[in-house]
């Protein structure tokens, strides 16, 4: 096998290929999943159309109102539905596979064994958030285009920056993921997973302008410099929400902070999950 050097996007469309055919042997399951995604994501609206009945938006002064918050929260269900979809299922099986020693069949297969970790199964029912998302964020900017009283004109730019910065938060968010799953080399077991990604996301659901007054200053720096899970909605939803030509220099650093951000994230999630692999001692050792 000298020289072979497998090709990833084949790869990775097997992978997605097999878990489609996975899903379709239990049809009912996959459509059961897709309904309460979906339920959830309509019930969501609902308590947020109930918020807006006592306000005018999230955080006084702050410019969200309810259709800029709408596309703020279908840029979250964007990112979440693509983590989810793609990463989460795999992240969970880290620790099992180290647990039963099926590592070892990863280790040995001709290619980048985080790739393989990262992709082997595809949660297709997830992807029905993502629609979700996708119809909210169009209803919402149809609201913002066509109001009375300073309607949005979205700007080019904004068009292409915006799928840009949502490929950033979701490497963010791997990044992240992947970093909590190398963890189950040293712990054995790591059962926190799901518990970490609902408290780092529950942070990153809302507008950072929420953060920036009292104690809430501390999450604010926590989560925007240290663990720059704030950067992940908060950028894309801004750039598509609110003009262009209205933003802050503050916001337009955040904007090249988070490129950088995404880059040391993948980078440093990288060597620490190399290292943890250092650390693995085989089942069979």
């Amino acid at each position: 096998m000298t020289g072979y050097r497998p090709s990833y996007p084949r790869v990775f469309l097997t992978f997605a290929r097999n878990s489609l055919v996975r899903d379709m042997s239990f049809r009912t399951n996959f459509i059961l999943q897709c309904i309460s995604t979906i339920s959830w994501t309509v019930m969501n609206i609902g308590f947020y159309l109930i918020i807006f009945q006592y306000t005018d938006s999230i955080g006084k002064g702050t410019g969200w109102g309810r259709d800029e918050f709408f596309v703020f929260l279908a840029t979250t269900w964007i990112i979440n539905s693509l983590v989810q979809t793609f990463f989460m299922p795999n992240a969970q099986q880290f620790s099992e596979l180290i647990r039963s020693g099926n590592l070892d069949f990863a280790l040995l297969k001709p290619i980048d064994t985080q790739f393989v970790i990262s992709f082997p199964r595809v949660d297709w029912a997830a992807l029905s958030n993502l629609v979700m998302g996708l119809v909210l964020l169009g209803y919402s900017l149809y609201q913002l285009t066509t109001r009375e009283t300073n309607p949005l004109i979205i700007d080019w730019r904004a068009l292409l920056m915006y799928p840009f910065y949502i490929v950033c938060g979701t490497i963010i968010m791997y990044s992240v993921m992947i970093t909590l799953a190398s963890t189950s080399v040293w712990l054995g077991r790591n059962q926190t997973l799901y518990n970490f990604w609902f408290y780092i996301t529950n942070f990153s659901r809302y507008p950072m302008e929420i953060y920036k007054f009292g104690w809430g200053m501390a999450l604010y720096v926590l989560f925007t410099l240290v663990i720059p899970v704030l950067l992940v909605v908060n950028i894309p939803a801004r750039i598509m929400a609110k003009p262009l030509d209205t933003m802050q220099a503050e916001y337009w650093r955040l904007a090249g902070f988070s490129i950088l951000a995404t880059l040391c994230c993948l980078t440093l999630s990288r060597k620490i999950f190399v290292r943890a692999l250092k650390s693995y001692r085989s089942a069979s050792s």
